[in-house]
């Protein structure tokens, strides 16, 4: 009885270790370049992947900030959002889906590409610093 009991246990967990999704994860993407890619296994409470990105609508040249990777499924997939910082306005959209690694990342781009938006990024907080 108590192997049969083992063996259930055992298959139990080997179902819930199947089921895990699991996402794409990237802190923070600038000009579309990820700068620390990475796989991650989602909890039990996050059902999704996503893909968040702020845009600036008046800064067209300026492609914006992006990141991934689990949530929770709410209210807040396929959205797009407005809101305004220090007279900014900028759109906030998170993109959701259910399949593994269904959020892809763009993991590689010419070192020039990364040293550009790494300035790009210093220059820009310290420009929003400045006005605070």
């Amino acid at each position: 009885m108590g192997k049969l009991l083992f063996a259930v246990v055992v298959a139990i967990f080997s179902f819930a270790l199947v089921e895990s999704l699991i996402c794409n994860k990237c802190s923070v993407s600038v000009f579309g370049v990820c700068l620390n890619a990475n796989n991650v296994t989602c909890g039990t409470n996050e059902t999704v992947c996503y893909t968040g990105k702020a845009s600036f609508p008046t800064i067209t040249s300026f492609g914006g900030f992006s990141n991934q990777g689990c949530s929770a499924n709410d209210d807040t997939c396929n959205k797009t959002t407005s809101a305004t910082l220090l007279g900014v306005t900028y759109n906030t959209t998170i993109a959701c889906c259910s399949s593994d690694r269904c959020n892809p990342v763009t993991l590689s781009g010419a070192p020039t590409t990364k040293m550009s938006a790494a300035i790009t990024g210093a220059v820009l907080v310290s420009v929003l610093g400045s006005m605070l």
